[in-house]
């Protein structure tokens, strides 16, 4: 299940980033993968990501971990702007072939 992540964060992508790589094995336990994580080219402050959830329990696990939102919210997130939209399964990946 693909999700959309956006945020606004205080502090820049690099505490972003840290706190983040820092979390790889909870993300792992909870059933996330990062397809890709990044700010607006002109605006550092502007997070867009896009997470794979094993499911809807996956995303609940995330939204519901308070050391993890208090790791984000250390790191800059601005959790009050976070907004989280669920992506269609009919994709396209990887193209060109």
């Amino acid at each position: 299940m693909i999700v959309k992540l956006t945020q606004d964060l205080s502090r820049g992508f690099a505490p972003w980033r840290d706190m983040a790589l820092a979390n790889q094995e909870k993300m792992k336990a909870y059933g996330m993968k990062m397809i890709y994580a990044g700010t607006e080219k002109d605006n550092d402050n502007k997070l867009l990501v896009l997470i794979d959830f094993a499911g809807p329990e996956s995303i609940e696990s995330f939204r519901n971990d308070a050391e993890l939102t208090q790791a984000r919210i250390d790191a800059g997130a601005l959790v009050e702007t976070t907004v989280m939209t669920p992506m269609t399964a009919d994709v396209l990946t990887g193209l060109p072939k």
